[in-house]
């Protein structure tokens, strides 16, 4: 199965398409788009706690648009420091934040301003002072080497022209031991190639 994209495909184009879309999911949740979203959807269809979701604010979970719950992986233990790629308006990151307490750290990265602005906003009304949101990409992660011990995705890796690299970089910035927590798209054959070259296709 490809890991990578077609070598022809404008890599550019898609970066910047994928930050078209998810500005407009930030902004305007309730456009329409192709892919679910919100914390009823969240609740009823990926098994979130709704109470815990009630308790963020609406701003975080209306843009949520991630395809699984990747706290059901396993627990984060208080104290930890995580990073959450691809962390959109927030909404896991914030869940993260308050299942590491304040002994730890949670770490949202996007590549979306819109995003990364809900995103620390929504920290902000928690008063989450342990949540950073830094603005980098799944293939280039703006994080040390060895630094951190969970790694939250969901969604997000399958956007990536080069899984291969985005998943080297996961392993790089966890602590040996770490624990890499992610919910995603697969497929179950090889795509066609006329697939594989839409970029509408490889937003969503």
């Amino acid at each position: 199965m490809a890991v990578t994209c077609p070598v022809d495909l404008d890599t550019l184009t898609l970066r910047k398409e994928i930050q078209s879309i998810y500005a407009r999911v930030a902004t305007s949740p309730s456009d329409d788009f192709h892919f679910h979203r919100g914390p009823a959807y969240a609740a009823g269809m990926l098994g979130y706690d709704a109470n815990a979701l009630a308790a963020l604010p609406a701003e975080s979970t209306a843009s949520f648009a991630g395809v699984a719950n990747p706290h059901r992986v396993a627990p984060l233990r208080a104290g930890a420091t995580v990073i959450d790629i691809g962390c959109g308006a927030g909404m896991d990151l914030l869940l993260a934040a308050r299942a590491v307490g304040p002994t730890g750290r949670a770490i949202g990265v996007d590549m979306t301003e819109a995003m990364a602005d809900r995103a620390r906003a929504g920290a902000s009304t928690l008063g989450l002072a342990h949540v950073e949101v830094r603005i980098g990409d799944a293939l280039d992660l703006p994080i040390e080497s060895d630094s951190v011990d969970a790694v939250l995705s969901n969604g997000v890796l399958n956007l990536t022209p080069d899984k291969e690299r985005a998943f080297a970089e996961v392993f790089r910035v966890l602590k040996p031991g770490g624990e890499f927590l992610y919910g995603d798209i697969i497929v179950a054959g090889e795509l066609s190639e006329s697939i594989r070259r839409n970029i509408d296709l490889w937003t969503g």
